[in-house]
């Protein structure tokens, strides 16, 4: 599994990848995968990283689970396979990028343009059971993206952090403030987007920013 991560990543991680926790993460995903239905797709559980390398990353979004569901998880935070319909938290997120930078809703739910523009859509636990929402957290996961997190925040400067949530916002721990820019709001789903997730208008912020470092702005 370890060895479908790109190259920029694998440097960085790799003592992670040696550490007990980690093998014994590895042991445990592998039995899941043989004897139940998992998602994502094995060879998409790292696409976070693959599609966004540690050289061009700009901005990070943290997620919590993949979508438990058919082919809904990419491997990628809030975004669902090529012509699948919108989840709620989703449609929130495209609904306030509507409204922020005055663009139409885009009818791909897919976020793989944005993670190659350099946005990391981690989640914070990479895989999960069909249909059994958790059912992998607490298993090693959070351990390994909790230091993605910091090991971002130590080799990369000026990384535009959006923190939906409170579940989110409880990596801020994990990240130098001097360093880098963070940008917190309820999240997007609907019991919590109408408490400030609208109108928070962090894409139109972050490209701001960008823009006054003088990177190529994203294409949301």
């Amino acid at each position: 599994m370890i060895t479908a991560i790109n190259d920029s990543w694998q440097y960085i991680l790799q003592p992670e990848f040696e550490k007990p926790y980690f093998k014994d993460l590895v042991s445990f995903v592998d039995s899941e995968y043989e004897n139940y239905e998992c998602f994502p797709k094995q060879e998409a559980v790292f696409a976070a990283f693959n599609f966004c390398s540690l050289e061009d990353l700009k901005v990070v979004i943290i997620g919590q689970d993949p979508y438990h569901d058919e082919n809904q998880a990419n491997g990628l935070c809030f975004s669902v396979k090529e012509g699948m319909k919108h989840p709620p938290s989703l449609k929130n997120i495209f609904k306030e990028i509507s409204a922020d930078l005055n663009q139409e809703i885009p009818k791909s739910g897919n976020l793989e343009k944005w993670a190659k523009q350099g946005v990391l859509l981690l989640n914070a636990t990479l895989t999960v059971r069909a249909h059994e929402a958790g059912s992998h957290q607490k298993k090693g996961w959070e351990i390994f993206t909790d230091e993605v997190i910091k090991k971002v925040s130590e080799e990369k400067e000026n990384v535009v952090f959006l923190l939906w949530g409170k579940f989110a916002e409880s990596k801020i721990k994990l990240i130098n403030i001097d360093k880098h820019t963070i940008f917190t709001a309820p999240h997007p789903s609907p019991l919590g987007a109408w408490r400030g997730w609208f109108g928070s208008r962090h894409f139109s912020k972050t490209n701001n920013i960008l823009q006054n470092l003088q990177k190529i702005t994203i294409k949301w």
